[in-house]
Order: C-alpha cells, then sequence, then structure tokens
C-alpha cells in the first residue's frame, strides 16, 4: 500500500535532554492547541456517532432537570399538604424519568463504541506509519520512544476518551441540569448557590493550567525514561563484559528518579481539586441551610422547596462538580497532554482531496488503458529535499509482456525505482504512466491488482496455506463464499458469480482456485514444499520457522497465481539457489505479463529480453551482450557476478 500523505513534516525524535527541556518550558499560551487538533481529526469521520451520543446525553440528563421540581411538588402538593397519595404520583414521574434515563443510556453505548475503537486504530496506524516511514528514510535515528508511544500513551488516549465520554460527558450534563432545574425552581436560591459555584469553576480553570504542565512533564520523563533504559537492557551483556554497571546504573537512576518525581508533583497538584468542590459543593449546601428559615419565614421559598433545591445540590450539583473536576483534572488533562505529545511525533493521513473539493459531476472511474505499457517519463526522487536525486530524470518505456532485469551497483536505487514503478513511492518529478493512465489516477484497488511487487523479504502470516496464497486473489476467495463474483450476479448461500453472469456451485469455484494455487506453486517450484507442509488446508502457525527461502517460494506462488499483469521481482530470489532461481523466473517470464527482475545474479541479467543499467548520473538498456561492449561498469559487474558465483581457486 502506498504511504498516505501526511498532515505535516515529520520531527526527528527528541533526544533525552530535549524531552527534558521541554518537559520544564511553561505550557505556553497555546499548549492545547496540538491536542485539540489532533482530536478533532480523530473524531470529524464519527460526527454522526458523536451527535447521537450527545443527543441521548441529553435525554440521560432528564432526571437530573426535573428531580428537584418533582421532589418539591411531592413535599408541598402532597405530603405536607396531607395528600400522600399525590406525593407518591409525583415521586413516580421521577421514578418513569430515571427509567428513560437507563433506557437512553443503553441505546447510547453502542455509538460511544463507534466513536472510540475506530478512533485507537487511526492513532495505532498513525504512529506505526510515521515511525516506519522516519526509518525507511532515514530522516533520524530509530525512535525508541515510538515504544512509549503506541503501547503506553495509545492506549492512554483510547481508556481517556472512554472514560471521559461515560461518565464526564454525563455528570457535565447533570451539572447544568441541576443548575438549570434549580433555576427553574427558584431564582433566589439559584443565586445563592451560583456564586461559590462561579467561583469554584475559576479556581479550577486556574489549577488546570498547572495540572496540564506537570502531567506534560510527567509524559516526557516517561519517554525519557523509555529512551535511556532501551540501549542498556539490550545491551545488559556488553555492559557487563566492559564493566560499565556504574554507568549504567547512574544513567537509569537519573531517569527513574526524574519520573518519580514528575508522578509527586503530578499528585500533589490535584489535590486542589478537593478545595474546588469544597467552595462549589459543599458550601451552597451551608449557605442554603442557614438561609433557610429567612426566605421560608419570608415567603420566598416554601418548605418543599427548600427541599428540592437541597435534592439538586446533594444529588445533583455536589457529586457532577466533584466528578467533573476529578474527571477532567485527572482524565482530562492526561488526554490532553498525551494528545499533544502524540501530535508533535506523529501525522495523521489527509483525507483524498476529493472528500474536500466540492464535485460537479460523478466522473467514469479511471482505468488503466492502452494494455498494461509502463512508461516512466523524467522520473526523479531523492530521499530529502537536499539530497541528491537518488533516480535522475529516467525515461523508460517498458511494452507489455516485455522481461527486463534493472543491474547496478548496491545503494544506487534500484530498490527505489521498484517502490516508484509500483506507486509505492511518489516521484519529486515526473511520472509513472500504466496504460497511459498516471499511477495516482487509478483506483488503488485496481492498481494493486495489476501491479505486484515482490520485495527481498517475503511477509508470510499466520494461517492456512492456501490463504496465504490465495490473498492476492479476493475476488476468487470472496466467490467460494457465495457473494458476489468478479462480473457476474450474487447467488444464493454456497453459489458464486461467474462470468457470464450465472450462477456455480461455491465448491465447483474453491476447486478452481485450488487448482490454481496449485498450479502457481508447481510453476515457481513451491510445490514440493506445499505438500511437506501438508497441503493447502494445512496451517502455519509460526511463519518464522520457516526458511527465508521458503517464505520466497510462497510469496512467490501467491504472485503468481494473483491477477497482476506487471510483477516487479526485487531481489525476491536472493535465499534460492541458481537452479531455483531460473525456475521461478522462467515461470514468470512464461506468464502472461511484464516481468521487471531486479538481478542480483548475472544468469537473471541473461535470461531477460532488456536489462536497465542504473549508475546515478545516467540509466543505460540494451540486451547483455550489447552492454557488455557498450558499458564498462556493467563490464564489471558481470566480472563481479561471475566470480562471486564461480570463485576462482589459486594455489
Amino acid at each position: 500500500m502506498p504511504r498516505p500523505p501526511l498532515t505535516r513534516p515529520v520531527p526527528a525524535a527528541e533526544p533525552a535532554s530535549t524531552a527534558t527541556a521541554m518537559a520544564e518550558s511553561p505550557p505556553g499560551r497555546h499548549a492545547g492547541a496540538g491536542a485539540g487538533r489532533l482530536l478533532r481529526a480523530l473524531l470529524r469521520p464519527r460526527r454522526r456517532a458523536l451527535t447521537l451520543v450527545a443527543v441521548w446525553s441529553v435525554v440521560e440528563g432528564i432526571p437530573g432537570l426535573l428531580s428537584g421540581l418533582l421532589i418539591a411538588a411531592a413535599a408541598d402538593r402532597g405530603f405536607l399538604a396531607g395528600r400522600p397519595g399525590v406525593g407518591l404520583a409525583w415521586l413516580g414521574g421521577l421514578g418513569f424519568a430515571l427509567l428513560v434515563k437507563a433506557v437512553a443510556t443503553r441505546v447510547m453505548f453502542p455509538y460511544l463504541a463507534a466513536v472510540v475503537e475506530p478512533l485507537r486504530d487511526d492513532l495505532v496506524r498513525a504512529v506505526v506509519t510515521t515511525t516506519v516511514t522516519r526509518a525507511a528514510d532515514d530522516t533520524a535515528a530509530p525512535d525508541a520512544a515510538a515504544v512509549t508511544r503506541l503501547t503506553t500513551q495509545v492506549s492512554l488516549v483510547r481508556n481517556l476518551v472512554v472514560a471521559l465520554l461515560r461518565s464526564s460527558r454525563q455528570l457535565g450534563v447533570s451539572l447544568v441540569a441541576a443548575l438549570a432545574g434549580l433555576l427553574v425552581l427558584s431564582p433566589p436560591a439559584a443565586v445563592i448557590v451560583a456564586v461559590p459555584v462561579l467561583v469554584a469553576l475559576g479556581m479550577f480553570a486556574w489549577l488546570l493550567r498547572h495540572l496540564v504542565a506537570r502531567e506534560r512533564v510527567l509524559v516526557l520523563a516517561d519517554e525519557t525514561l523509555t529512551v535511556r533504559a532501551s540501549p542498556v537492557l539490550a545491551g545488559l551483556r556488553d555492559v557487563a563484559a566492559c564493566g560499565a554497571d556504574e554507568q549504567a546504573f547512574t544513567t537509569m537512576r537519573v531517569a527513574v528518579a526524574a519520573q518519580a518525581a514528575a508522578t509527586r508533583a503530578v499528585a500533589w497538584a490535584g489535590t486542589g481539586r478537593r478545595l474546588v468542590v469544597a467552595i462549589g459543593g459543599h458550601l451552597p449546601m451551608v449557605v442554603l441551610l442557614l438561609a433557610a428559615p429567612s426566605l421560608t419565614g419570608g415567603g420566598h421559598l416554601s418548605a418543599g422547596e427548600i427541599v428540592g433545591a437541597m435534592t439538586y445540590l446533594v444529588t445533583g450539583l455536589t457529586p457532577a462538580l466533584g466528578a467533573l473536576t476529578s474527571g477532567v483534572g485527572t482524565w482530562g488533562v492526561e488526554l490532553a497532554v498525551t494528545l499533544r505529545r502524540l501530535a508533535e511525533t506523529i501525522a495523521l493521513p489527509t483525507a483524498s482531496a476529493s472528500v474536500s473539493s466540492p464535485v460537479t459531476a460523478v466522473p467514469r472511474p479511471i482505468t488503466a488503458g492502452d494494455g498494461h505499457e509502463l512508461r516512466a517519463d523524467r522520473l526523479s526522487f531523492a530521499y530529502a529535499p537536499q539530497a541528491a536525486p537518488v533516480v535522475h530524470e529516467l525515461t523508460l518505456t517498458i511494452p507489455e509482456g516485455e522481461h527486463v532485469a534493472v543491474v547496478g551497483p548496491s545503494g544506487i536505487g534500484k530498490s527505489t525505482l521498484s517502490l516508484l514503478l509500483t506507486g509505492l513511492r511518489r516521484p519529486i518529478a515526473g511520472e509513472v504512466r500504466l496504460g497511459g493512465v498516471p499511477l495516482e489516477a487509478i483506483p488503488e484497488r485496481e492498481l494493486r491488482s495489476k501491479v505486484a511487487l515482490v520485495p527481498q523479504e517475503a511477509y508470510i502470516f499466520a494461517g492456512t496455506v492456501r490463504e496465504n496464497l490465495a490473498y492476492l486473489c479476493p475476488e476468487t476467495v470472496a466467490d467460494t463464499t457465495g457473494t458476489t463474483g468478479a462480473t457476474g450476479t450474487a447467488g444464493t448461500a454456497g453459489t458464486a458469480g461467474t462470468a457470464d453472469g450465472t450462477t456455480a456451485d461455491g465448491a465447483t469455484v474453491a476447486t478452481a482456485l485450488d487448482a490454481r494455487l496449485r498450479a502457481a506453486a508447481d510453476a515457481v517450484g513451491a510445490a514440493a514444499l506445499v505438500n511437506r507442509l501438508g497441503g493447502l488446508d494445512a496451517t502455519i502457525d509460526d511463519p518464522a520457522a520457516l526458511s527465508a527461502g521458503e517464505r520466497q517460494l510462497l510469496a512467490l506462488a501467491r504472485v503468481h497465481a494473483s491477477p497482476a499483469r506487471v510483477v516487479i521481482l526485487d531481489e525476491a530470489t536472493c535465499h534460492l539457489d541458481p537452479a531455483a532461481e531460473a525456475r521461478a523466473e522462467t515461470a514468470f517470464a512464461t506468464r502472461e505479463g511484464t516481468l521487471i527482475v531486479i538481478a542480483h545474479r548475472i544468469s537473471s541479467a541473461r535470461r531477460a529480453h532488456r536489462v536497465l543499467l542504473m549508475d546515478g548520473a545516467t540509466a543505460l538498456t540494451g540486451t547483455h551482450d550489447d552492454l557488455v561492449t557498450r558499458s564498462v561498469l556493467y563490464a564489471d559487474l558481470v566480472g563481479h557476478w561471475q566470480d562471486h558465483d564461480h570463485p576462482v581457486t589459486r594455489n
């Protein structure tokens, strides 16, 4: 899959000293800007689910809004008036409101899951993509702190979002509902309560700034500890052998002490939340009780309204304020700091330009036309803006069905060219066309079905042999389960679509698929391996137990069975002996379509119709015999290959 475009340049990993310095700096006015942008980017695709969560949250707040009013009515119009039946009826209304709240909570949870779980997946994808991309581009040293971000920070964000949406969301609604109900019940009581609540909220806003600053110190201390611990733990044997125990201990002790100090600072800052609850929750109850005699004596409030007001304070406002300050002051602060740190170190894939651009018409899907000719026009690529191009203004045409070998010194850009020709990397200049259509204009699914790359390190996943070999045949695999075929019509369960639109028995399609997979395995020389593993139904529990050559044979059979019309083998047979390599390459050369081989043996170049020689500044094409006479570099490569494959014994 091609790397998605990034929303911002990816910064280099911070060394421990830099992380510590950042931790000691003040958060600044825009401390939460990056966190807010990242959170909005994560939640934007799930606006519908969030809207439904908000709607049902309002429904959940109905008991908090009505509780004081209903209890006041039950007291004044029922029990205090000598009419207990009426009082019970009003309390029954409160019970019904609580039942509605329970139903709303039950209905809301699936929408809550639809927000949280994809959010976690997007973060994991972004962290892995950014880390692997930076490591592949060699723009910085491997970022050991990425382990903390992937295993700790991403899980923390997921859990915090769950906690905030489940608890603080409901309690925030309850807080607003209690204040609104109190205002409807008795404006004088609402005024008495509102003053200390506003003071408490102001104090909490001031406290949050310090909580965020100290939580950020803790997050960076965690990362610093990971960065310093990773090389020590990985090299314990070397540490012991070199007698560097004391130095390693000092390094770890400093990092551990910094993390412990940061943890204590966060704990001490959190104690201020108790003062906020005391002022905003407990003080209004005391003031209202002290003022109750004068309010009732002056006719401003009835006894039932005093009970209703206290109900709002005891069951609504005080617990909601306490839980809200605890949740936002703990979970919210951790979420803001963690998101900010992730925003500094990762980049989310941007949406496709077509999503944000106005659409005036629905165009016909672009497909590769004019066969499968592959054409590179003035193609250039560099791994960094200031770096010398690895591929420089390369123009090349490979007609459909041609067999081309790409050769050149190590590190000259052969593998980079394979990524450009498959669309897995985008050039900085020029373009690649398949069948006359630019690669970026071809739908991703169609491009991946037409162009296949087999890298040097073959990927085999845990599963059956059949699942591994059929991985690039999704339409055929789907047909065996009774779904719609590639061009046919879906039949009933157990049937599958065929090319003429009729339905075929699922067993027949499955048999055809198995025959196709066995033929591919036999063609590339993997049939004996498949039989030794136990056939197509055999399970590969541990792919690492296979040798590198065995994994390459299975990967070659997988691509041979696929519908790909352009196949690029990037040293995909380097772990096979020359005879096995010749059989595999011959199988692809005689297969319908185009074959491009990144050669690592002279025999691969001799088998090709044409050879592309890359030497950095220029690129030459010709037959093997032609290039031997035209290019000194190619002649040297041929001599090196021959000496390597057939070393001369000197006495």
